[in-house]
């Protein structure tokens, strides 16, 4: 059975595409067949993968008003099993189309996604920095959340907003969608708010933690630079430079995932 997973937090800049690209990388060089879904206007995780407009003229946006089916949009990347819905800026006045059109766009992604469920292990969602109705569609859609928290000082601040989210989801349009884990990312030890925001969420949510035998017991994702340098290559870091320790907390994270 396919896992559709998404990757959410309205805050912006806390490695969501970073995690959605790396993760999908990881599980695919692991030997799962996967497909990373681009639902954010801003297209970072296309770009991340190698892929630019100039690579495709068809994305999630004409899968979603209906003018193409996802399968006719899907491109093959570096990784023999993994494949790629692109996205484009074009998406970001789709929420008002269909608001117009006083259709439910909440089930959409979803029953766009039932065509291509059987072809692979694990689908992952790349959602925008928004609660939005993008990011409503994609959670309809999953069967869980993974969601990233950055090691700085307002890493909690926003949590109860995406996890009202998820309540909602859960009591309107899925009711089996479940929180993965919560993926600590940035971190740094030389930072003592890094540390804090990772020992308040031991505190508060340790059983929503990836396991690993690292120092912490948990997957946590550090300040890295080639994490940082491998978007601009076109690369998920695994290809980039799979020894880094960037890539090491990302092929945990896929281990913890396939357990």
């Amino acid at each position: 059975m396919s896992e559709v997973i998404t990757i959410a937090n309205q805050k912006g800049g806390v490695g969501k595409t970073t995690t959605a690209v790396n993760l999908s990388a990881s599980l695919a060089v692991a030997g799962k067949k996967v497909l990373i879904i681009d639902i954010d206007p801003q297209a970072n995780a296309t770009t991340g993968l190698g892929f630019n407009r100039n690579d495709y003229e068809y994305n999630i946006y004409h899968v979603l008003i209906g003018q193409k089916k996802i399968s006719d949009v899907i491109l093959k990347t570096e990784i023999k099993t993994l494949d790629m819905v692109p996205s484009n800026i074009g998406l970001v006045g789709i929420e008002q189309e269909f608001s117009e059109q006083g259709g439910n766009f909440k089930l959409v992604l979803k029953n766009k996604i039932s065509e291509v469920l059987s072809k692979y292990d694990y689908i992952i969602l790349d959602s925008p920095p928004t609660l939005g109705s993008i990011t409503v569609n994609a959670l309809t859609a999953s069967d869980s959340v993974i969601i990233p928290i950055q090691c700085e000082f307002y890493a909690l601040e926003g949590l109860a907003l995406i996890l009202n989210t998820i309540k909602v989801v859960k009591k309107t349009t899925n009711p089996k969608l479940a929180i993965k884990g919560f993926l600590p990312t940035m971190y740094s030890s030389q930072n003592n708010l890094s540390k804090e925001t990772v020992d308040n969420l031991k505190q508060h949510f340790e059983n929503k933690l990836f396991k690993s035998n690292n120092e912490h017991g948990f997957v946590v994702v550090p300040r890295n630079v080639k994490l940082a340098e491998s978007p601009s290559f076109g690369k998920p870091v695994i290809l980039y430079d799979a020894k880094s320790a960037g890539s090491a907390a990302y092929q945990s994270l896929a281990n913890c995932i396939m357990e």
